[in-house]
């Protein structure tokens, strides 16, 4: 008896992406594909821009870094009003860092060495003592390791909840728990998550959370987002600001009085076609929901870790999905000219330094694509060893 096979009915989304019509897309780790409304969105923007002139600010453009934020929150699991569109990740973190005294006595950043390089860079200039958890298998970073490392000289915890290198999952929960058990607080970066991983911001009561629309959220590149927990506002004075965080911006005062409400993280003029081109994506993924991608990708990153331990390649992300993010590691040798030669064939993923190259199934990826990225990857890694 042959079984059937159900039928995807995330497929149902691949028009809505026409890139896929003519690329074998597994990058949407990096840099997802665009949908296709998004080119309406960024003509609307032209057309108001063209039209209203600058009445446009006072017709929806001022208010996007929190309206555009919300359509964002309900992926993340904050409320309305509780995210504040950014430019970039490093920004996020600038305004985080910026609302703590880093002479203090207090004054310890506990990170994973396996950070992504903008947040060690941002962290290594402040003054502050960094403790740096490393990974002893170059994959995972071991959560006892990291609970350790934080105490009660420990201002700020700063985690990726997925490692960009491998995809490794971190356990947010236990280490938001013991953050604030010490009177630290905690940074969630949910650049490799939100979109493929289901994450709760209010849920896990972690105290930010940076990330950006460009990877899983294919939302493009220049909307960060930043979230802070709503009773930390008033709290807080971001250092790292500008005249959008100001109670009343259009009075110009000189002295700075901070707003009430999450505008209070923001900084200088938002960037206005960035938030216009991150609205579809964030649509889409709210109405498929972040559960079913999930099941999706972990059925999918099971069935290309296999495929790549069949073909004899080295897998270099955890094999337990509960640790794993969205993306498959496989170490091949010549691996950068693999992904250049694939990107020729319209075949697109990415090779990164130390860990290898890097594959990426999304909602709207088929199995066959899988078969056939892995086929290519064997085919010419024999062709590069003369085989």
């Amino acid at each position: 008896m042959i079984e059937s096979v159900s039928p995807d009915p995330l497929l149902a989304w691949r028009p809505e992406f026409p890139i896929l019509d003519r690329s074998v897309y597994m990058i949407s780790h990096s840099l997802g594909a665009m949908p296709r409304r998004t080119r309406d969105r960024l003509s609307q923007f032209a057309d108001q821009w063209d039209t209203r002139g600058i009445r446009a600010w006072e017709e929806g453009w001022w208010e996007m870094p929190g309206t555009v934020g919300s359509l964002l929150a309900k992926i993340i699991g904050a409320g309305d009003g509780e995210i504040v569109m950014q430019q970039n990740v490093s920004i996020c973190q600038q305004i985080v860092l910026s609302c703590f005294d880093w002479s203090a006595r207090r004054n310890k950043i506990v990170s994973e060495a396996m950070n992504f390089p903008s947040n060690l860079y941002n962290y290594q200039r402040l003054g502050a003592r960094v403790v740096l958890v490393p990974s002893e298998d170059g994959m995972t970073i071991p959560l006892d390791k990291m609970l350790a490392a934080i105490d009660e000289e420990t201002a700020l915890v700063s985690v990726s909840h997925v490692l960009f290198r491998s995809s490794f999952q971190q356990d947010l929960a236990a280490l938001t728990r013991r953050a604030h058990e010490v009177g630290a607080m905690i940074v969630a970066d949910l650049y490799q998550s939100a979109g493929t991983v289901p994450v709760d911001v209010r849920a896990l009561n972690v105290d930010f959370a940076v990330g950006g629309s460009v990877k899983w959220l294919c939302g493009g590149p220049g909307a960060g987002y930043l979230y802070v927990r709503r009773d930390l506002w008033d709290s807080l004075e971001p250092r790292a600001t500008g005249w959008a965080a100001h109670s009343q911006p259009f009075m110009f005062a000189q002295e700075m009085d901070y707003d009430h409400s999450i505008n209070r993280f923001q900084n200088g003029t938002p960037n206005v076609p960035a938030m216009f081109s991150a609205m579809s994506g964030y649509e889409i993924i709210g109405e498929i929901g972040v559960e079913q991608i999930r099941a999706k990708s972990i059925r999918q990153t099971q069935k290309l870790i296999a495929l790549a331990e069949d073909a004899g390649f080295h897998v270099k992300s955890p094999r337990n999905p509960a640790h794993r993010g969205g993306t498959v590691v496989v170490d091949v040798p010549n691996g950068y000219e693999i992904v250049k030669e694939l990107a020729r064939r319209d075949v697109l993923m990415d090779y990164r330094p130390g860990a290898g190259i890097r594959i990426a199934p999304h909602f709207y990826s088929t199995d066959g694509e899988l078969d056939m990225v892995i086929h290519e990857i064997k085919a010419l890694s024999a062709a590069f060893a003369g085989v």
